[in-house]
């Protein structure tokens, strides 16, 4: 019988700058795709194999996959029985403020490489999860400091300075601002072109140079990200969906699962969880 896939999308009260993943997928694709946090993620069985920067990398029990912010990767089994992996994805400012305080970096923070082997630090991100679930919130943000800390010492540094945009690149943020204005009903391709004074094929060599995606795949994950921040503010998964320009519940369904490893609802429903914990801690007068 195949191992049955499971997976778990929550906060913690004591970490509001992290999200936590605690998952097993033996069939599940991750299609491209970015975050707007890093991505510290530790096997502890199986393979994880992932497109990044144009290669395949694979990371294996003991090991890390670390991705920066807005990178776009995918994810996928490396072997039969698929793999099985806790996840931090904290947010840059966090990342930042670890690696100033521990190593004298200013400025933006960020990992060399995508994958490290380190049993360690997979096991400290195992135990920050486990603090979370027990409710113990001093050993949570402690251990995630810790973990951040020895990775950024093993793997990080201070990302290069953004190279001097071009031409091409001017006109890729100008279609990412017209795009991100209109998501619900995006031009097409040659309507997005012409209205920037520049051919359909220019269009697509200078978004993906920009951003690592053809536009119509930077918009099926923007509309994703849009769509958590309604999901978090409590907007039903079904509205949420057309007010990102979603045809309809099920569209939003597949390709939020695609990207975030979970349902919209279950999503949701730990958000509505995490933001009861929040309050009940914020209420309860002081021992």
């Amino acid at each position: 019988m195949a191992p049955k896939e499971q997976a778990r999308h929550w906060r913690h009260p004591a970490l509001p700058d992290v999200d936590l993943l605690r998952a097993r997928y033996v069939r599940r694709a991750f299609i491209r795709h970015t975050h707007e946090t890093f991505v510290i993620a530790g096997i502890t069985e199986g393979v994880e194999a992932f497109h990044h920067q144009g290669t395949v990398e694979r990371a294996g029990a003991g090991g890390l996959a670390l991705i920066n912010p807005d990178t776009p990767h995918t994810g996928q089994a490396g072997v039969p029985e698929g793999w099985t992996y806790g996840a931090l994805y904290p947010a840059p400012g966090l990342v930042d403020a670890i690696a100033a305080e521990t190593l004298g970096l200013r400025g933006a923070a960020g990992f060399s490489s995508p994958v490290v082997h380190d049993p360690a630090a997979v096991r400290l991100v195992a135990r920050v999860l486990r603090a979370a679930d027990e409710g113990n919130a001093l050993a949570a943000d402690s251990l995630l400091r810790v973990v951040v800390a020895r990775l950024l010492r093993r793997a990080g540094g201070a990302l290069p300075e953004r190279e001097i945009r071009s031409a091409g690149a001017h006109v890729a943020e100008r279609a990412r601002e017209v795009l991100e204005d209109r998501m619900a009903d995006p031009p097409t391709l040659e309507r997005l072109a012409a209205g920037l004074g520049v051919s359909p094929f220019a269009l697509l060599r200078a978004f993906r140079d920009r951003y690592g995606l053809p536009p119509h795949a930077w918009l099926t994950d923007a509309r994703v990200h849009r769509a958590r921040g309604l999901l978090d503010a409590g907007v039903r998964p079904a509205e949420a969906a057309v007010a990102v320009g979603f045809t309809d519940q099920p569209h939003l369904h597949r390709h939020f699962t695609r990207t975030v490893g979970v349902t919209p609802g279950a999503y949701q429903r730990e958000r509505a969880a995490h933001r009861a914990r929040t309050y009940k801690t914020r209420s309860d007068p002081p021992a």
